[in-house]
């Protein structure tokens, strides 16, 4: 049995999104009766598709029976997640040959990493990179010579892209395979204190990056728990990997195992056979709550409130912030991994993993059981992990309990009764805010403002000593019609600091911090923003604001009168105009839409 409020939730959706879902599905059910495309080609068409190939797969694809899987990939080799993509397209050719198919790449997406760009000009463009990599992924896909899909790819915005790809093209079938992440290193709360001290002073820049890579230190993702793994949560929940796929590490037979069988899954649930099952059967409104629910349920990333909501969008369907918090109330948290704990992803797969995750919030009734997924069988067979049986892969039902309660918890004993991700609301607009690493103390802060236009300014403040007291950093026009909204992690270990020396610290933005966000209380994605308007280009320093998460409060203190009458102020941003390439991301910044509507260039 559903329980109620996911079930009311998931209904107000598809009563909300009914027209535009209606037009979507009609657009791919069109695409669908046209069936594969590629024997419509002119035979100069279909030669120049040919052309690169080996005799054999040359002869499969004239001959036009054979199914064609497009791959498209986020491989480079200076990111670790991506690194070990390099190996896969041999794999899935293969596999694609044993399945009696054809696999090409189809082409490649960027794949940019925010935490080599944190701090840096790179960031303004990282969240216009996730419309980039869809607006990539759907060329790859335009030459009308594919019946299948994979999409290779991990971090950040690079998921969520390849999504709004994969739903364009929702007359195919999609399956995403992911690279896993690195083997664990130093303790994530040893490295976040050393990047502490590095930030008052007290450690050398030596002894930072020697803590730094000792934790970034092998091909695959990071371990902790930030955008990029719940990217990989995310689609296990959602049906588009294949069961326990998200965290096997690297340049391992399983891996391995997994990314062939990934391969053959795709090329068996094209049009040409009996199992159709297109990428737009599988994304509908059950796929996305069961989403919502898994990334509450294991305190992920921030970012997914923008992502999933433009993902959605991309489908027709319309999520809303208000779905995120009424499904919060009921979902109670059940993993403690860094920056939520001191685990990383490599714990909590130890511990039972997504397997024994998804049967938790399956016995709650917390997810839909009958949503499809690539497998073709639905969701409630995924309380499963993979194993390898004299070289063949297996699955097997994940653990009955977990073998480590300190990072992974059964529904009967949570770590707390909600996901900690919060709707905040009050007369400086709405904004959101993850408390699930917060101390319950800290979840009401009341104190003054501090006025701030960039993450520099802070930092300096810091240095200069001034920083020694209550307040509340405002960090404005950092939104995505300013800046691009970049993440404001430089913040994290400078707020931290002035925390631990007793003071009330929160933060209220309008730009992001991602599953990265830690122990200072951030209100962040504040809309309207400050370039459009916002009431947050009203405040001064010295206003008492009052962020209360508990009663979902965000507010500054003065009148409504005198809040009226205050002038906006406004922000020289030709600095940010420029350079690294921003000049060219200027019609992105002008046309994007808020972060309630997935602070989207192409949507």
């Amino acid at each position: 049995m559903v329980h109620q409020t996911v079930a009311s939730v998931t209904a107000r959706i598809v009563e909300r999104s009914r027209p535009t879902r209606e037009a979507y599905l009609a657009r791919m059910e069109a695409m669908a009766r046209k069936g594969p495309r590629r024997g419509a080609l002119g035979c100069a068409n279909l030669a120049h598709g040919f052309a690169a190939c080996g005799v054999h797969d040359k002869q499969e694809l004239r001959a036009d029976i054979a199914p064609n899987l497009a791959i498209v990939t986020a491989y480079n080799d200076m990111l670790s997640a991506h690194q070990p993509y390099e190996g896969f397209p041999a794999i899935i050719k293969q596999a694609a040959r044993e399945a009696g198919g054809v696999a090409q790449v189809a082409g490649g997406v960027p794949a940019m990493c925010d935490g080599v760009t944190q701090g840096r000009a790179g960031m303004e463009l990282s969240l216009f990179s996730r419309d980039v990599i869809a607006l990539s992924a759907s060329i790859a896909l335009s030459h009308d010579m594919f019946d299948a899909a994979v999409f290779l790819g991990i971090c950040d915005k690079i998921v969520p892209g390849l999504v709004i790809a994969a739903q364009a093209y929702g007359h195919l079938p999609a399956v995403f395979i992911p690279a896993g992440p690195m083997p664990s290193g130093i303790p994530n709360d040893e490295k976040s204190k050393i990047r502490q001290l590095y930030a008052e002073g007290k450690v050398s820049r030596a002894e930072l990056l020697d803590a730094e890579a000792a934790s970034y230190h092998a091909p695959g993702t990071c371990t902790f728990y930030g955008t990029a793994n719940s990217n990989q949560m995310l689609m296990e929940a959602m049906g588009l990997h294949l069961p326990g796929a998200s965290f096997v590490n690297p340049n391992t037979p399983l891996r391995d195992a997994l990314t062939r069988a990934a391969a053959k899954r795709a090329l068996a649930i094209t049009a040409l056979g009996n199992d159709y099952t297109p990428a737009s059967k599988i994304l509908d409104e059950r796929a996305f709550v069961n989403g919502v629910v898994a990334l509450h349920a294991t305190g992920g990333s921030t970012n997914h409130v923008i992502h999933l909501v433009a993902m959605a969008r991309a489908g027709g369907m319309i999520l809303t912030l208000e779905d995120f918090g009424e499904l919060s109330k009921i979902v109670p948290l059940l993993t403690r991994i860094y920056p939520n704990g001191t685990a990383d992803v490599n714990h909590f797969s130890a511990a039972g993993g997504t397997g024994y995750l998804i049967g938790e919030l399956l016995k709650g009734g917390l997810l839909h059981p009958d949503a499809n997924t690539v497998t073709g069988t639905p969701l409630a067979d995924y309380a499963k992990e993979p194993y390898l049986e004299d070289g063949e892969l297996r699955f097997r039902d994940a653990p009955v309990e977990s073998h480590d309660g300190s990072v992974l918890r059964p529904l009967a004993n949570p770590f707390s009764a909600d996901g900690g991700l919060k709707v905040l609301d009050g007369n400086l607009g709405r904004a959101v805010i993850k408390i699930s690493s917060v101390a319950p103390e800290r979840h009401i802060v009341r104190a003054p403002a501090l006025i701030f236009h960039a993450q520099e300014e802070v930092e300096a403040a810091f240095k200069r000593g001034e920083l020694n007291r209550d307040f509340i950093a405002v960090v404005r026009f950092q939104g995505v019609k300013a800046i691009g909204m970049p993440e404001l992690h430089k913040l994290t270990p400078i707020l931290a600091s002035v925390m631990a020396h007793g003071h009330k610290v929160a933060l209220v933005t309008d730009g992001r911090m991602s599953g990265a966000s830690g122990k200072v209380p951030a209100a962040i994605h504040v809309t309207p923003e400050a370039q459009a308007g916002g009431p947050i280009a009203k405040l001064r320093d010295g206003d008492i604001i009052t962020l209360d998460a508990v009663a979902g409060l965000l507010s500054a203190d003065v009148s409504p009168e005198e809040f009226e009458q205050r002038e906006l102020v406004t922000c020289d941003l030709d600095s940010y105009q420029h350079g690294y390439g921003r000049e060219l991301f200027h019609m992105f910044r002008m046309v994007a839409s808020g972060p309630e509507l997935g602070a989207s260039s192409i949507s």
